[in-house]
């Protein structure tokens, strides 16, 4: 069969200036760093039903289809891991109070500002976060050429 490219969602919960990061426990080389919610598109399930429910999942908040805003869509590949659709979702309005849903996959949660995000911010995140900033929708990571 023929590999394939996996989609994930991410999800920014946007509080103000402020972004929601979880510090992944992973046991690789992502271990300890700052990253966005996000998650795996399932089978037979739409974008915007993957990031309503990875949001539930992993932070334990309840968003409104309606409310999910896509803002970049980034292409991204690394030697030795599958290559993906990364799918960047804006979200201002939801239900519930974030917390850590996922003790076995995330050590903590916490609000960053916009404009202070931490040095360990793992790449893929940033480059939707960046994309809050500009106007371009796609971008490529980790390709030849």
């Amino acid at each position: 069969m023929t590999p394939r490219h996996l989609v994930d969602v991410h999800i920014l919960l946007i509080r103000g200036d402020e972004v929601l990061l979880s510090l992944r426990r992973s046991g690789d080389g992502f271990d300890h760093r700052w990253h966005l919610p996000a998650g795996k598109l399932e089978a037979d399930e739409s974008a915007a039903a993957a990031a309503v429910r990875e949001a539930a999942e992993e932070v334990g908040v309840e968003i409104d289809p309606a409310a999910l805003r896509l803002v970049h869509v980034a292409h991204v590949t690394a030697p030795g891991r599958d290559s993906r659709l990364g799918l960047f979702f804006r979200v201002e309005d939801w239900r519930g109070e974030p917390f850590n849903r996922e003790p076995d996959k995330c050590y903590a949660l916490q609000w960053f500002l916009l404009g202070e995000l931490p040095d360990d911010l793992i790449e893929y995140s940033a480059l939707g976060l960046a994309a809050l900033n500009s106007a371009e929708p796609y971008s490529e990571f980790g390709w030849q050429g």
